[in-house]
């Protein structure tokens, strides 16, 4: 029986997943002698430190889970579970750590992306039961903005670079934190979690030594997921974001199926777009919520879901707040939340006002479950005009003429699945959410969706040059060389595909062997 300490923040869904798809059983915390009495407990902290702290101390979990740790029995904590062992952290100036381990929590202070998203390697210091089966060489899951700073250097297990090197996880005894995440990291996360499970493994340490490391490009299967005329969920493909041909919904298959079929072949991330969620409120949406649930039972990758995630009042005059909507979402299994016609919204009242209000939904959901959590979609489409002069809009010089030669271009916003155009540009955006609390960037163009003649550069390279967030390329993927292009003429971090993937034209296998050797990918 393995003890879990859920403290109510973040998706854990996944980690008892992983832990039950292993043979255990799962026994949640929900008093203090849970913990005391733990034989093996499992700590997955996820979203902002001084959140969790509060939290623990409201639940008066904080003396019975550092009498614990203090015996020194087996303790896995992952990433707030690792941050939440040392005294301090600067992500929340004044609060207390459990003070375990001595060192601090230090936010990345480097010219790369924060946070830092995606799958990367281990330098392996000392030998531990959770390599066991591990060659070494395996790059796994990381979502995080700060890093702790270990004082104790004995502790320090394995270290991995990102603008400098950074401890990725410790171990003291009996005590193993990683700062990446198993439950995320597909089959060599899971061999990990089962190192951890049992009770006879000896340490180990794997032969390959990969210093430094390499953060990998991802590659992202997106599932836009819309109901059919019958009242199905289907995952469908837009021309232009028309979903429709000979009148029907486009149906390329079940969500779940294809979930998993994705996370087979290789897929870094996995994205549902739930493109009648402006329509549909996502709580009374139970079948998305139980696509999510089901997917997240035999995936083992991070999940994104986007659609209506806003403040809502229903017809009975009950008043939700998308804080409220994104907390379903991730217990349901969802990793991250992505916002598209909110966040226009949202920016545009932002700009109208000259200032910030602290209770938009980018700011309360990053609040409460780190910047890492809020993903901005962002939906434009080329304007083009005839000169820079007078236009109050973000302008770029653009290499593609529009119809009448002009030579310069902006981005305009849309909402409502692209139907409706607002006087906003996209780099604009871009730039206020990152302000705002969000962690990342989904970069579609209309112009460019279901046209397979490759990402928009110019977008793409004008938005990533603008934020020093992560940004995700989207919509025009036709070939693997168009991964090749977007990854080596930008600064994007990862590149989504949808048709390509679901009508099997470009495996995602075939795609990472094409960059292998010319960009760093996870095989």
């Amino acid at each position: 029986m393995i003890t879990f300490l859920d403290y109510g923040a973040g998706n854990v869904r996944s980690v008892i997943n992983g832990i039950e798809s292993l043979g255990e059983r799962v026994k949640v915390v929900t008093t203090a002698e849970d913990i005391l009495s733990a034989e093996k407990l499992v700590f997955p902290g996820v979203g902002a430190f001084g959140s969790m702290m509060n939290i623990l101390h409201q639940k008066d979990y904080v003396e019975p889970l550092k009498a614990y740790l203090r015996s020194d029995r087996p303790f896995l904590g992952i990433c707030l579970g690792l941050q939440a062992l040392f005294e301090y952290s600067e992500e929340a100036p004044g609060v207390k750590g459990l003070g375990i381990i001595p060192g601090s929590v230090k936010r990345f202070a480097i010219d790369l992306s924060v946070p830092h998203i995606g799958w990367n390697g281990l330098n392996i210091k000392q030998p531990s039961v959770i390599f066991k089966g591990l060659s070494g060489d395996e790059k796994f899951y990381f979502v995080h903005s700060y890093h702790v700073v270990s004082e104790d250097k004995e502790a320090v297990l394995t270290t991995t670079d990102y603008g400098y090197e950074f401890v990725s996880s410790i171990q003291k005894g009996n005590i193993i934190a990683t700062q990446f995440h198993p439950e995320k990291s597909g089959s060599a996360g899971l061999q990990i979690l089962k190192n951890f499970l049992e009770t006879s493994v000896e340490k180990t340490r794997p032969v390959f030594r990969s210093e430094p490391t390499r953060l990998a490009k991802r590659i992202i299967a997106c599932l836009d997921v819309r109901s059919n005329d019958q009242g199905d969920l289907v995952v469908t493909k837009g021309d232009q974001y028309d979903v429709r041909e000979n009148g029907a919904v486009r149906n390329l298959g079940k969500p779940v199926e294809l979930a998993r079929r994705y996370y087979k072949e290789g897929a870094d991330e996995i994205t549902f777009l739930n493109i009648t969620g402006f329509r549909d409120f996502p709580l009374e949406d139970m079948p998305m919520l139980e696509v999510l649930r089901q997917t997240s039972k035999n995936v083992f990758v991070p999940l994104t879901i986007g659609g209506g995630i806003r403040d809502y009042t229903d017809k009975d005059g009950r008043n939700y707040k998308a804080l409220e909507v994104a907390a379903e979402y991730f217990r349901s299994g969802a990793d991250k939340v992505s916002i598209g016609t909110d966040a226009v919204l949202i920016v545009e009242e932002c700009l109208k006002s000259g200032r910030k209000t602290g209770q938009s939904s980018i700011e309360e959901i990053s609040r409460v479950y780190g910047n890492q959590a809020v993903v901005i979609s962002i939906d434009p489409r080329r304007v083009y005009v005839q000169s820079p002069e007078g236009v109050e809009h973000q302008v770029i010089e653009t290499a593609i003429p529009g119809p009448n030669g002009e030579r310069y271009c902006w981005y305009q916003c849309t909402v409502k699945g692209g139907r409706e155009g607002r006087n906003l540009d996209a780099i604009t955006l871009a730039q206020v959410c990152e302000k705002l609390g969000a962690g990342e960037i989904l970069l579609n163009c209309i112009d460019r969706d279901g046209t397979n003649l490759g990402f928009d550069i110019e977008l793409i390279d004008a938005v990533s040059k603008a934020v020093s967030i992560p940004v995700i390329a989207s919509s025009g993927a036709g070939g693997v060389e168009h991964f090749y292009e977007v990854f080596t003429e930008t600064e994007a971090e990862s590149a989504l595909a949808a048709g390509i993937f679901h009508r099997r034209e470009i495996p995602i296998r075939d795609v990472k062997i094409y960059l292998n050797g010319k960009v760093e990918v996870r095989l």
